[in-house]
């Protein structure tokens, strides 16, 4: 189960001179906010990105800063063949991987699928996490202290979880359940991640992060009626820079436990604190059997060795 503890708003990242961090997402927002400065406080950094365009400019931004590696991995979460690939690339060419930020997602997006059939924001923001957790695992594990953090949303308190009815093909699709659906499942995944790692006596730390409200791209791609009146609103929000605290902290600070959850001290604003997640958040039959329907779905598992 998640810790509930109080914790101050303020903190420094520490050194991070030799550990390794694979971040999704990493060419916009908060993922290139969070890479800034993960490699400014030397960590080498695996920018995981689709476009490989825009990603390559992003990196460039972050070696101006970095103080070890730089380098992009190509990475399509809809895609559970480019995911493999991804997983495969870092497994093969690094000996270590500190810290893994599943943190690229979508927001509100129009009705669509994965490569693999599932419905596209559930596919991205929670499976296609899971398949590139499953895939790096084994590096990962063998990483002493190592962290998987995963990145949710405010939104998940709104969330409700339908297990017979995941892509919404029952329900009819809503862009918004859709995807406060999802974000519940991150922290549902990482609750029943960090059960298995403690069971395990793993040393391998689980964690999860919010960002409040931030300027970013999030919500952009969708079309609808609640796209267009949220996009004006954006501006009047945190920085992407400021947003990406939470996950930051859950990433480095060095007395985070296992299972917390980090957002803003104001929710939508503010700096890092813990926070208790939602009542269905804290659900564990609904965590386990969600971790064991991903593992249908995918066709992976993650191995935890004890």
């Amino acid at each position: 189960m998640f810790a509930n503890m109080n914790a101050g708003s303020s903190f420094e990242v520490p050194s991070l001179e030799g550990k390794v961090a694979l971040v999704t997402g990493a060419n916009s927002g908060l993922g290139l906010a969070a890479s800034r400065v993960l490699a400014s406080h030397g960590a080498k950094v695996l920018m995981a990105c689709r476009n490989a365009a825009k990603a390559e400019a992003a990196a460039a931004e972050v070696r101006m800063g970095a103080t070890a590696g730089v380098e992009v991995v190509p990475l399509d979460l809809a895609s559970l063949t480019s995911i493999a690939a991804a997983a495969k690339l870092v497994v093969d060419r690094e000996s270590r991987l500190d810290l893994l930020l599943n943190n690229a997602g979508l927001m509100a997006i129009d009705e669509s699928e994965t490569t693999d059939g599932f419905e596209t924001q559930f596919g991205v923001n929670h499976l296609g996490h899971f398949a590139l957790t499953a895939g790096v695992a084994p590096l990962a594990l063998a990483t002493p202290g190592s962290r998987i953090v995963t990145m949710s949303s405010m939104g998940h308190r709104l969330g409700r979880l339908d297990l017979d009815d995941l892509f919404f093909e029952r329900r009819g699709y809503d862009r918004w359940r859709t995807y406060f659906q999802s974000k519940l499942a991150n922290l549902l995944f990482t609750a029943e991640l960090h059960r298995r790692l403690t069971a395990a006596g793993s040393t391998t730390l689980a964690l999860t992060a919010h960002p409040g409200a931030s300027n970013t791209e999030l919500g952009h791609e969708g079309s609808g009626i609640t796209n267009k009146l949220v996009k004006p609103f954006m501006p009047l929000t945190q920085s992407a820079d400021d947003g990406a605290q939470p996950i930051l902290r859950a990433a480095t600070d060095p007395d985070a436990r296992s299972g917390q959850l980090f957002g803003p001290r104001w929710v939508v604003r503010g700096g890092p604190v813990v926070e208790t997640p939602s009542r269905r958040a804290r659900n564990p039959d609904d965590a386990r059997r969600l971790w064991e329907r991903s593992e249908e779905l995918t066709g992976l598992t993650i191995a935890i060795p004890a």
